[in-house]
């Protein structure tokens, strides 16, 4: 977005929940249109009047049936994007090489040719992997080789790919506007250097001044395994860990660079793979990341029940209030609340988070690794740990949707306001059982909420009291 609004274009931005980018700093520069793309009418409506449309839709997180969903939505896309006399389309996909591919290099190679189909213009760049805070794969291997000094790994190690650069993926994206109109093919898209996954670690490791880090091939872990594996040490849960994983024992090479036909590269040559690390990590150490991966919102979360709801409303919700005057003004408690998880933690009983943090990963979810995007402010969408900002109305709420596993939804949700003179700190923790395991699960664990809720109030009382302290 940013990108595209720095070259002058005017965007609409297609999305499933229009809510969500609120806080998003180009959000009132753009055009919102609210549609699913699995909805032919929706989707019709949004591509009305646009000249260039970006694909950027994969439904790897939802399921091992994403393959259907992807080819189903591209399906509609490609339909909708020919009635609405689209002029190009473009889309990000995958450096797919001849012969045998895994489910995720072949469905986004079948996603490809769907729209290439569609007699829509379409141009397909195929990239390996990306070298940036967005990519699934870059925290896959930034997390493996900081908190692994020494690990164990499959044969996929030894696998060669050529990275890019996530910069240099966003000129190429940007600069196909002006491809001629008649040009309808897939480009393999890398950087300047071929490595292998080990190569890619070592590196990594060599720009975070890290020490050297010693890498065991193992010849029977399993693609399941390594998933496994992935997701409890990195912020990529396992379902989407195991397509990837599956991917990189394929060699991801490209076998040819036309696309400098049409755009020419920098006169400073395409970047890297260790400038790209540099410049990955300088951007996250300052927090001036405009999206990362594990930001994503979960698929098919249901926006229904809401808290604000009547009690009645979708059945049955479970609530645990507390509240406390706290010694402090209202702008601080609210520098405490708006600063929770991530290395500030959840102020009750650090291992209680860590141990349900680590259940989750265990269980396939997303665990506690994604932390924050920003140690001190938030904005709606934002990940914070397990939990997804839903609500933010600064200086008096903060609504949070857990997406660790549960056989329910839940929220937490903490709020600041005056009662006279006095600093009042509100909390409420939600809960929407599913089924009868949902309201086992929360009777199950009501006994600990004593320790766990029960002490927040107190404890962020306290951070907001030294926070006015002179």
């Amino acid at each position: 977005m940013p990108e595209l609004l720095g070259a002058g274009h005017q965007v609409r931005c297609m999305t499933r929940t229009a809510g969500r980018l609120r806080g998003q700093p180009w959000v009132s520069r753009v055009e919102v249109a609210q549609a699913d793309a699995l909805d032919p009418a929706a989707t019709r409506q949004a591509l009305e009047g646009i000249d260039v449309a970006y694909y950027l839709v994969h439904a790897m997180a939802s399921g091992p049936d994403f393959a259907r969903r992807d080819r189903r939505a591209a399906s509609v896309f490609a339909e909708a994007a020919r009635d609405a006399g689209v002029r190009r389309i473009v889309y990000l996909g995958g450096l797919t090489p001849s012969g045998r591919l895994s489910r995720h290099l072949q469905s986004r190679a079948e996603v490809g040719e769907i729209l290439l189909e569609s007699g829509v213009p379409t141009a397909v760049l195929r990239a390996g992997v990306i070298i940036g805070s967005g990519s699934a794969s870059f925290e896959m291997l930034r997390n493996l080789t900081e908190r692994l000094p020494v690990m164990t790994t499959p044969r996929w190690v030894h696998t060669r790919t050529q990275p890019i650069a996530v910069r240099d993926v966003l000129r190429y994206l940007v600069m196909c506007t002006a491809l001629p109109y008649e040009v309808n093919r897939t480009f393999d898209i890398g950087g300047p250097d071929v490595l292998t996954y080990g190569d890619m670690m070592h590196g990594y490791a060599a720009v975070a001044e890290l020490p050297k880090r010693v890498i065991i091939p193992v010849p029977f872990l399993t693609p399941w395994l390594s998933s496994l594996w992935v997701g409890l040490v990195s912020p990529v849960p396992a379902n989407v860990a195991r397509p990837l994983v599956e991917s990189l024992s394929t060699e991801t090479i490209c076998r040819e660079h036309d696309i400098t036909r049409y755009i020419p590269e920098p006169p400073e040559g395409l970047i890297g793979f260790r400038r790209s690390v540099e410049l990955a990590l300088k951007r996250i150490k300052e927090a001036d990341v405009a999206t990362r991966w594990s930001s994503a919102a979960l698929p098919g979360a249901p926006s229904d029940p809401l808290p604000t709801d009547p009690d009645w409303a979708g059945g049955s919700l479970y609530i645990d209030r507390r509240s406390r005057v706290v010694p402090a003004s209202p702008e601080a408690l609210w520098k405490v609340i708006e600063g929770v998880g991530g290395d500030n933690g959840w102020y009750s009983l650090p291992v209680a988070w860590r141990l349900r943090g680590f259940l989750d990963r265990m269980m396939g979810g997303v665990g506690l690794r994604r932390g924050r995007r920003d140690p001190t402010r938030l904005r709606i969408g934002d990940a914070v740990d397990f939990w997804r900002v839903e609500e933010l109305e600064p200086g008096r709420l903060l609504r949070l949707r857990a997406e660790m596993r549960l056989p329910g939804l839940a929220w937490l949700e903490l709020t600041v306001h005056k009662d006279g003179d006095q600093t009042v700190y509100g909390q409420r923790a939600i809960f929407h059982p599913r089924g009868l395991l949902g309201h086992l699960y929360w009777w199950g664990i009501s006994p600990f909420h004593g320790l766990i809720f029960g002490r927040m109030p107190r404890n962020v009382a306290r951070a907001a009291a030294r926070t006015s302290s002179p």
